[in-house]
């Protein structure tokens, strides 16, 4: 596991698009910058299982770590996916 050196700070980590209580976590002693990625390791309604494509927010990826590898098995969704299925009514 990759650490840093530094002061931490408190921060409460939550979701793109973050309802009043959406909270992924409260008062976490991080240290962190501009950047940084954030590995969530159980996010409840944030992980693909529950999610939906609320605000025309694609769903993440997924990614399984084992030890030191890691393995994309789901791709983060695209504009394009979002609308597939989409058609527009005749002019008329």
């Amino acid at each position: 596991m990759l650490t840093r050196e530094g002061k931490t700070q408190l921060y409460d980590v939550v979701g793109p698009v973050c309802e009043t209580g959406d909270f992924l976590g409260k008062d976490r002693e991080l240290v962190i910058e501009a950047g940084d990625l954030l590995a969530v390791r159980s996010s409840g309604a944030y992980g693909f299982a529950m999610s939906s494509n609320y605000n025309s927010r694609g769903r993440p990826p997924e990614v399984m770590v084992d030890g030191d590898k890691m393995y994309l098995v789901r791709c983060r969704e695209t504009f394009a996916d979002l609308v597939r299925g989409e058609s527009l009514l005749p002019q008329g």
